[in-house]
């Protein structure tokens, strides 16, 4: 919905300058027009800096968030599966509930969290369930060996952070007061391009003024996004936590062999909390 009345109001810009040029031609004959022009090209210089500052900006901030999330995607997948690898010094029964709750909690990731972020910027309760397991598990593992439980500890907070940010740069980083400030600016600044045509033009001036009414299309449409990292033609995948929740899984069934996961395939819990 987005998209389409960025590229209509961009399209009805372009059209509006050259119907206005086409009038302008018609009440004044060529006739000593240059200085009228170069006024028109005068008022058009302004208001073409404003645009494409306001395009530079909006990009930066837009690709920024982008960034961070893909970051936060795999710093929190990383995260896990180091949960994991760490809770192996840990003695048991704490070492099989603790890997159990990380495959757990990287497959509720996956089934329950990633549709919820994309849709509608929140957390999951079913990948939080075991996120709460592991605090559970830290806390009888303090009595028994401290310096583990400190690592998991401080392994976890790094999984928290980047699962914040993740949820975080899920929504646009970009106001909508912003975002259609900028539509407005740069269909203003096509449809002014539109209107200055020089009477004396040729087929390529038209060709350009297509050009450039291309490229600030496409630059809005680039920015809406990558302003939704999650979503769209160049989204972000959860392809990292699915890697994770495959390895940490294949590893589980090595380590406690026989040893059934306390969920199902979705990360959804099957047995009791221990």
């Amino acid at each position: 919905m987005l998209t389409a009345i960025t590229v209509v109001i961009m399209a009805a810009a372009l059209a509006a300058g050259l119907c206005a040029n086409q009038l302008r031609r018609r009440r004044h004959p060529a006739d000593g027009s240059d200085d009228e022009e170069a006024s028109v090209s005068d008022l058009i210089s302004p208001l073409e800096t404003l645009a494409v500052l306001l395009v530079a900006f909006v990009i930066v901030v837009a690709a920024e968030s982008y960034g961070a999330a893909g970051a936060a995607v795999g710093s929190e997948a990383h995260r896990v599966d180091q949960l994991y690898e760490v809770a192996d010094y840990a003695p048991e029964p704490q070492r099989e509930r603790l890997q159990g709750a990380a495959v757990c909690y990287a497959r509720a990731i996956m089934t329950y969290e990633w549709p919820a972020m994309v849709d509608e910027g929140r957390k999951a309760p079913e990948a939080s369930v075991w996120s709460t397991d592991f605090r559970r598990h830290f806390k009888d593992l303090a009595r028994k060996d401290a310096n583990t439980f400190q690592l998991l500890v401080e392994t976890d907070d790094d999984r928290s952070v980047a699962r914040q940010t993740r949820l975080s740069e899920a929504m646009p980083a970009i106001p909508s007061v912003v975002y259609w400030f900028m539509v407005l600016s740069l269909a203003a600044t096509v449809g002014a391009f539109a209107f200055g045509l020089p009477r004396q033009r040729g087929p390529s001036h038209l060709v350009l003024l297509l050009v450039l009414a291309g490229l600030f299309t496409g630059s809005l449409l680039l920015i809406e996004d990558i302003d939704r990292p999650f979503s769209g033609q160049i989204a972000i995948t959860s392809e990292a936590m699915a890697d994770t929740a495959a390895d940490i899984g294949e590893d589980f069934a090595q380590d406690h062999p026989g040893r059934p996961l306390p969920c199902d395939a979705q990360g959804v819990r099957t047995q009791a909390p221990a």
